[in-house]
């Protein structure tokens, strides 16, 4: 006989980890079922100890600046402390007793294992049928993708799961994938002194940004030392006297010492019973309508819903999924304002959509660009005050529909960016509000010309801000 409960939770990653306890502290009996760690790649392989190496890695370049500017100092990078806080601090060893712990002191039943969906809202795993009276939650995330190169699977790279529990750095490595991980983690490695070189097969690194984005991080990957194949495409791997050799689609041979294979992440649906449900385990991600729902008591949130493979997008919908297992009504899920950002040094941080986009949706726009540089804060960052504020406006209504934030703070400053989006804020309203001075959020006053019209052509003479006097 099946055991019955209100919910059971398929995936106890970042949003199932999320789902799980505010069901069972809402009095819902749930059951959180989870055949790796809790917590899932966020927590232990991804955002939390990744950054932990961004932070890491800014310091150090932080110390380098100062010559010039406040003195001189001696910088000697050791791996081994960050290596040490990862594993102590960031993730307990790889150790998920803390999050099983948390899981279960909220009220929820936790068991590790393999769920296979039997019908909707039930599941059998280690052999015990469960059934959900109120919904069962598919949340069973994504993995590294391995691309099927000839010859990779012949030497010793890494995932990104070995890049983040590395305890000594090789003296060069080879990145395969210029997107947001393979430029994150190249900057990491390259500012404790690892020969790095990233080969990506798009003519532009973080190809998914703006233009303006990829501009600003290729020339400062340039200035580090890092070095950027662009539209080239690894056709060979193999290995020779101990070192990895990438052969290019133009014959060019890249060697390194390691390769990290970063081109992505996928979802595997096989394997989950979602024939039961009438679904395809075939498609590339699970189909959910507006309210995260598969099918009768059945919903899906997280990177198979091919939403967002990013933590904000999964916690954002764990909560409307918890409201409706709740009783609430929440509204539709909207990915319109969903902001990325890039830890790189600049960070690159955007929202809504692209100029590119905004066209090609055959909007009205008005388009204005803004060197970090060029205003006042950057001004006084110095040599780290590169980046720049792309801002897209539709004419139609006069509202912000994407911006672009490349900078020493690019991440913080999005959130302004993305509140006026989200807020429909119109941009007239932006040009007279006060700002705080001097600081990298006022480059967006600058930019569209709510001040420094008069003095600004002196520090940014190219400028051509929004509003004009």
């Amino acid at each position: 006989m099946a055991t019955q409960v209100d919910a059971i939770v398929m995936g106890l990653g970042t949003c199932g980890e999320e789902l799980g306890p505010r069901l069972s502290r809402s009095g819902l009996n749930t059951v959180g079922i989870e055949p790796n760690l809790i917590g899932g790649e966020c927590a232990f392989w991804a955002c939390i100890p990744s950054k932990m190496m961004v932070r890491a890695s800014n310091l150090l370049a932080e110390a380098r600046r100062v010559e010039g500017v406040a003195g001189t100092v001696e910088v000697t990078p050791d791996w081994s402390v960050v290596a040490n806080r990862i594993r102590m601090e960031a993730t307990g060893g790889w150790d998920d007793s803390y999050g099983v712990q948390r899981f279960e002191a909220a009220g929820g039943r936790h068991i590790r294992g393999y769920a296979e969906i039997t019908g909707p809202g039930s599941v059998i795993v280690n052999g015990e049928e469960i059934t959900a009276k109120h919904g069962l939650v598919i949340a069973t995330g994504s993995h590294p993708v391995t691309p099927p190169i000839p010859g990779l699977d012949t030497v010793d790279h890494w995932t990104t799961h070995d890049a983040i529990q590395v305890e000594q750095l090789p003296a060069s490595l080879l990145v395969l994938g210029g997107g947001a991980v393979g430029c994150e983690l190249g900057q990491v490695f390259a500012r404790f002194g690892v020969d790095v070189t990233i080969i990506e097969g798009a003519d532009r690194i973080l190809a998914g940004e703006d233009p303006v984005a990829s501009e600003v991080i290729e020339s400062v990957f340039a200035s580090e030392g890092i070095t950027v194949h662009k539209g080239s495409h690894v056709t060979r791997v193999e290995s020779r006297a101990g070192q990895t050799v990438a052969i290019l689609d133009d014959g060019a041979e890249l060697t390194g010492d390691k390769l990290l294979v970063a081109t992505g992440r996928a979802v595997s649906l096989e394997g989950l019973g979602l024939e039961t449900l009438g679904v395809d385990p075939s498609a590339r991600f699970l189909d959910v309508d507006d309210h995260l729902r598969v099918a009768d008591r059945t919903f899906a949130i997280g990177d198979l819903t091919g939403k967002g493979m990013l933590t904000n997008v999964a916690v954002y919908q764990a909560g409307l999924v918890v409201d409706q297992l709740l009783g609430k009504t929440p509204p539709p899920a909207d990915y319109s304002t969903h902001p990325r950002i890039t830890f790189t040094d600049p960070e690159v941080g955007s929202v809504g959509l692209s100029e590119a986009a905004a066209r090609e949706a055959g909007l009205d726009i008005d388009v204005v660009t803004k060197s970090v540089a060029g205003t006042f804060r950057g001004l006084l960052h110095g040599s780290a005050g590169q980046g720049v504020i792309k801002l897209v406006v539709n004419r139609a209504d006069g509202l912000l529909i994407g911006a672009t934030s490349v900078g020493p703070s690019g991440g913080e400053v999005l959130g302004m960016l993305a509140t006026a989006i989200h807020g429909k804020v119109p941009v007239q309203t932006l040009a007279y509000m006060i700002y705080g001075f001097p600081a990298f959020y006022g480059g967006v006053g600058e930019a569209i010309g709510a001040y420094a019209r008069g003095v600004g052509p002196v520090f940014d003479p190219n400028h051509n801000p929004l509003f004009k006097d």
